[in-house]
């Protein structure tokens, strides 16, 4: 009896001194900026303009202020907690983690706060760091909690899991910044598509870093940098390999594993581009499919929202819980909304699809590998030579609409606090200091002010443009009876931009530099479903993601 009562006090003993430990180990972590000068020298004569930083950390945010936000809602939760959930959450699709959760083996708080830790864990550490997120959710892990107690209440696979905005979206709770100083106290209700995924059960568990006002700001810099959020890096090579731009936080904290999804915007090649570049599954949609109320503009002839996953299934998930008709997004009047993107995807085959292969395409070793692959999937890959578009007053028509659409968007989304009115104050205001708000410049801004085309002459541009980009796809699909035209990353983003048509990019390979590269699948308007299908039957043949090394 003694013998037992030692060994119990002694459990006892080791119990309490563990505890202990952990709460010691359990501090608030803090950051000290590092001495970013060496990385920036070494960057400087990089051939590619968009690797040459003149920042990495934001000069405007409170960094600590963000990890602190994460680190209070952790509760105890301690590394031997991350390491024991790591299976059951990292690099697991939707359905997975719901299974799990099911079985009792997890729950929606728990889930939630192995992101929050993950988030801290990475974000806290130098050599680590993305820089890209600008906020998080303080009462996340209190949504979270709220989802546990009305687990009977699910009706949709959204419902409890963690995901992360762009940060020119509108959310309740956090400011909405796109990036800019000038919105730095922008606090505004949920866009149409956030109060979708709210309404499903999804908990927004922050906003990530993006190209500043969408990459519409300077010209030839650096993509994903804004002064709010910093400069964000790629985990498959930070400063090394081009994040892709301007949802480039979105694809960033999707390969480094910090949500189950996020959602990104695009123009012309703002989802498609940082999807391939961070070796993840983006979808730029129908433009008009799904609502863009609520969300800060470049262009409303092109702007859409669309979803940034690690997988197809997860995809088609975020897709549905975003979908439905935003009565003040006139685009979005008579779209489908019911369509279960889900249905299909398990039996998906490439079986006996045709697939338009660009000639011009080829000479790209991976594209061509691939061509092969899907032959030997079941495929039928059709070459063709795509005809030459003429994307004269392409520039023109970004800065028309965003001359109109951004006062709009100020008018009638942006907090009473956000005093501007017009492109033009803005540009006043970053004047005021601009080694600090415009580091590179504004000379996209400055073309805004200084175009002056009617609204007559821009109705004729947009006709022209989507009918030449709708020539590029519809002649070869026609002349070969095409389902799909078959691309690289964003190569011809700006055809489908103007077109108004689908593209759904998937991991297809790296380079011998270790850096991403996403196969491109074009359709028709609407035809999201047969993208989703097709991705998903092309996933399953190739499994060709892998995760970024340092982040595993």
């Amino acid at each position: 009896m003694k013998i037992f009562c030692c060994l119990f006090l002694a459990f006892l003993l080791f119990s309490c001194q563990q505890t202990q430990e952990e709460k010691e180990t359990a501090k608030a972590p803090v950051w000290k900026p590092y001495n970013q000068a060496e990385q920036i020298a070494g960057n400087s004569e990089n051939e590619s303009v968009r690797l040459r930083f003149k920042l990495i950390q934001s000069k405007v945010s409170d960094r600590n202020a963000l990890l602190q936000t994460a680190f209070s809602q952790l509760d105890g939760f301690s590394e031997t907690d991350y390491k024991a959930l790591k299976s059951l959450i990292l690099e697991q699709d939707i359905p997975t983690i719901q299974s799990n959760i099911k079985s009792g083996k997890l729950n929606y708080e728990n889930l939630t706060k192995w992101y929050l830790y993950r988030i801290v864990k990475f974000e806290s550490d130098s050599l680590k760091s993305l820089n890209n997120l600008i906020s998080i959710n303080p009462k996340a892990v209190e949504e979270a909690k709220n989802r546990d107690k009305k687990k009977s209440d699910v009706n949709h696979p959204i419902f409890g899991m963690p995901i992360l905005l762009k940060d020119n979206v509108n959310t309740k709770g956090m400011k909405t910044t796109a990036g800019a100083v000038a919105l730095q106290n922008n606090q505004t209700s949920d866009a149409f598509i956030v109060e979708r995924v709210k309404a499903k059960g999804g908990i927004i568990l922050g906003k990530a870093n993006l190209s500043e006002w969408a990459n519409f700001l300077c010209q030839a810099c650096p993509n994903g940098y804004s002064a709010v959020g910093g400069q964000t890096l790629n985990p498959y090579g930070a400063r090394k390999i081009d994040t892709g731009g301007s949802s480039a936080g979105s694809g960033s904290v999707i390969a480094a594993n910090y949500a189950v999804a996020a959602v990104g915007t695009e123009t012309a090649g703002s989802i498609l581009s940082p999807a391939s570049q961070n070796s993840v599954v983006g979808l730029k949609p129908t433009v008009g499919l799904l609502s863009r109320g609520g969300i800060v503009p470049i262009s409303g002839t092109l702007d859409t929202p669309g979803p940034m996953t690690r997988n197809v299934i997860d995809n088609a998930i975020l897709l549905s819980a975003l979908s439905g008709t935003d009565p003040k997004d006139l685009a979005s009047k008579n779209n489908p909304t019911d369509k279960n993107y889900l249905v299909g995807l398990e039996e998906a085959s490439l079986e006996g699809i045709r697939f338009g292969v660009n000639k011009n395409h080829l000479e790209d070793s991976i594209y061509k590998a691939t061509v092969a692959k899907i032959a030997e999937l079941g495929g039928i890959g059709i070459e063709f030579q795509p005809e030459e578009m003429n994307f004269e007053g392409f520039l023109t028509l970004l800065n028309a609409d965003m001359h109109k659409d951004l006062p709009s968007y100020l008018k009638n989304y942006a907090s009473p606090k956000v005093e501007f009115k017009t492109v033009a104050e803005i540009i006043a205001f970053n004047k005021q200091d601009t080694s600090i708000r415009i580091p590179y410049g504004q000379a996209r801004f400055d073309g805004v002010v200084a175009d002056s085309t009617s609204e007559e002459d821009l109705a004729t541009l947009i006709n022209r443009l989507k009918a030449d980009g709708k020539a590029f796809f519809d002649k070869p699909m026609a002349d070969n009876e095409l389902d799909f035209v078959l691309s690289i990353n964003n190569w011809d983003a700006a055809q489908a931009a103007v077109a108004k048509y689908p593209a759904l990019t998937i991991p297809m390979g790296y380079r011998t530099t270790g850096e991403p590269v996403g196969l491109t699948l074009i359709a028709k308007p609407f035809e999201e479903d047969k993208l989703l299908r097709i991705g998903y039957a092309f996933e399953k043949g190739t499994k060709s993601r892998k995760m970024p090394e340092g982040y595993k």
